[in-house]
């Protein structure tokens, strides 16, 4: 069941600037869709609050600066096509995936609460915790920001070698690897494979996550290969619609000012390969031109309407990988990706 903060915690916001990610955590989401844009804008209303930039279609990896709902609708910027790289329908910029680095806060379980106990936390009743959650390591905080230390199973076994009289003090680590929520995802894993784990702070102060060797495998164990296979989709796209479609096609998908219009099949992306060959789509010269592509194509054996929807589908799919969604892929939209990439195996 999703979870508004308080009135006072984002009171507490009035004036600082968060990753957009870190905004949306606090609502217990990672994505922007017409349910949890409208109920984070309306909490934040309600409170006399807004974001600069609208924290609703900016990048995945903007900051977000809250401030007074009034000067945002006083100084929010017209968009100027001109400035900034360009972006497709999709909302990535143009050539290709996010070129932003990866930040330890795009990993879902970095930004998405930390169990922990007190201080006067008996030892007994950590342990017991430990056990029946499953937890490796828990840390022991005051006030959400005071790491006092963390308790593992191997600080546990040391101290009882010692005494079976222990209380927590004794147990816990105090060197405990704490990162910043921005820092570089990649300089980090040396430390998880000391460690095991890394505890992570935000930027308010707060620890609001801990992200460990699991969760990588398993992030990375379902994320890898779908980039893998949507970079060979595009790739054999690009190859077979850049060899067989001229520049004038490619130009009349291309939006923008002349500059813009390339006529490069490497400037366009998913969205521009549908257009290409969509012959359902709403703009009545592109449905006509894409009759011509499909032509063009020598196709004969393939179905145009299913292969554009699973085209449209992958689309989709690319999206979603590409902007580190919280859901992994499910098992159909595996398979999705799995259909096409072996139809254009066999036609390209």
């Amino acid at each position: 069941m999703s979870q508004n903060p308080t009135e006072e915690q984002l009171l507490a916001l009035k004036g600082q600037q968060i990753p957009v990610l870190e905004l949306l955590a606090l609502f217990g989401t990672r994505l922007r869709n017409d349910l949890t844009v409208p109920r984070v804008e309306q909490a934040l209303k309600d409170v006399g609050l807004a974001t600069l930039p609208y924290f609703g279609n900016c990048n995945n990896g903007a900051d977000v600066h809250i401030v007074p709902w009034q000067q945002a609708a006083s100084e929010e910027p017209a968009e100027d096509p001109g400035d900034g790289p360009a972006e497709d329908a999709d909302g990535l910029p143009s050539g290709g995936l996010p070129t932003r680095p990866l930040r330890i806060g795009d990993i879902p379980s970095a930004v998405s609460g930390l169990f922990s106990v007190t201080p006067d936390t008996p030892l007994t009743e950590v342990t017991w915790l430990m056990r029946t959650k499953k937890y490796s390591q828990i840390p022991v905080i005051e006030g959400g920001a005071t790491l006092h230390g963390v308790v593992t199973w191997s600080s546990v076994a040391k101290v009882y070698e010692t005494t079976s009289e222990a209380v927590l003090a004794e147990a816990m680590v105090d060197d405990a690897p704490v990162v910043d929520v921005r820092h570089d995802f990649f300089s980090l894993l040396p430390r998880v494979s000391v460690d095991d784990y890394l505890l992570v702070r935000a930027n308010n102060g707060t620890l609001c996550g801990i992200v460990t060797a699991a969760d990588i495998t398993d992030r990375f164990g379902t994320t890898a290969w779908p980039f893998f296979v949507v970079g060979e989709i595009e790739s054999r796209l690009r190859k077979c619609l850049g060899a067989k479609l001229g520049e004038d096609a490619i130009r009349a998908v291309q939006g923008g000012s002349v500059a813009k219009k390339t006529g490069l099949i490497t400037d366009l992306m998913f969205n521009g390969y549908v257009k290409l060959l969509d012959g359902d789509q709403q703009n009545p010269t592109l449905r006509a031109l894409s009759h011509d592509n499909w032509t063009a194509l020598g196709w004969p054996g393939v179905d145009r309407g299913q292969f554009v929807r699973q085209l449209d589908r992958v689309r989709e799919i690319r999206n979603s990988i590409a902007h580190f969604d919280a859901e992994p892929l499910t098992s159909k939209r595996a398979e999705e990706l799995r259909e096409f990439v072996g139809l254009l195996r066999q036609i390209t």
